[in-house]
């Protein structure tokens, strides 16, 4: 009985492994292909992306050509949208794309909500307006927030170029490494400095990269950046010792906003409590007095 139940099991394990072996071969075979080549894989990834983003393109052409627009607003619109970190065309058709979408979609809201009714010329006004101008209102909240990162990951990007340069690498290998090293902690600082080192292979001069670098980031920290490694390449100085000196300078500055900003609070606290909290105390203060003095005119009143 034993021997019978134990060649049952090794059977019936043998047939689950050959029809599991049949059924997902094809899934075995791409999970071996990528431990044996990453970059195949990668190849793959990247395909299928590109793919995707020309079958959107394609959907959304219609509608973004809908819009009028000149040279000069496509390439303001195409720097704000480089500035936010979205390059490639199909983000620029998306971005006018949305100008057409998002208002029809608040008109599509109101009408199914029933709000047109306080007043429909009025109402489906705003809601156009509104829906026109939303796109470039969160574009304008993205390289806010983009330039904030950035800003924040400066200093300890410099203090790894830093360390980096003093182990023997030189600037353009720095930067390399610290675009490696910080692309998962600070991915928009990364994405640039691993910009600033492609525009470099491919010929360009450093300072122009770098350049290219505070263009694309409109950030005045990387301004400053941009011109000290200028006047470092121009008289030969140490740029160990300057980056250092930078990231200090970054930071104090950094610490200097903060106690800005904790200066003006007390000052904008003022109108939260001239229009929320001093009412409240003035009726509670003054309503029991309030109270008691109009009692004592109705009883004067009617003796």
């Amino acid at each position: 009985m034993g021997l019978a139940l134990v060649t049952f099991l090794s059977v019936f394990f043998l047939v689950i492994s050959a029809g599991a072996l049949l059924f997902y071969r094809e899934a075995m075979m791409k999970r071996l292909a990528t431990v044996i080549s990453p970059e195949a894989e990668k190849l793959d990834r990247l395909t299928r992306v590109r793919a995707a983003g020309a079958s959107m393109g394609a959907l959304i052409e219609p509608l973004e050509r809908m819009l009028p627009r000149g040279a000069a607003e496509t390439s303001v619109v195409q720097a704000r949208l480089i500035r936010a970190g979205y390059r490639k065309d199909f983000h620029l058709k998306g971005f006018y794309a949305s100008k057409l979408l998002v208002p029809l979609a608040l008109a599509a809201f109101v009408t199914i909500t029933g709000i047109y009714e306080w007043g429909a010329f009025f109402v489906y006004v705003v809601a156009i307006g509104l829906g026109y101008l939303a796109p470039d209102f969160w574009l304008g909240n993205r390289i806010s927030k983009r330039q904030l990162n950035i800003r924040l990951a400066l200093p300890e990007a410099l203090d790894f170029m830093v360390i980096c340069i003093e182990a023997g690498l030189s600037l353009d290998q720095a930067a390399l490494r610290s675009s490696d090293e910080l692309a998962l902690g600070q991915p928009e600082l990364s994405d640039e400095l691993g910009l600033v080192n492609l525009e470099q292979r491919a010929g360009r001069p450093r300072a122009e990269a770098w350049r290219n670098m505070a263009e694309r980031t409109d950030v005045d920290a990387v301004r400053a950046l941009t011109a000290l490694i200028v006047q470092v390449d121009q008289f030969g100085s140490s740029i160990a010792k300057a980056l250092r000196v930078h990231s200090d300078t970054l930071r104090t500055q950094r610490r200097q906003v903060a106690e800005e900003q904790a200066a003006k609070t007390a000052v904008k606290l003022v109108f939260p409590l001239v229009l929320f909290i001093f009412p409240a105390i003035f009726v509670v203060v003054l309503g029991p007095s309030m109270i008691v003095l109009l009692e004592s005119f109705e009883k004067y009143l009617l003796n």
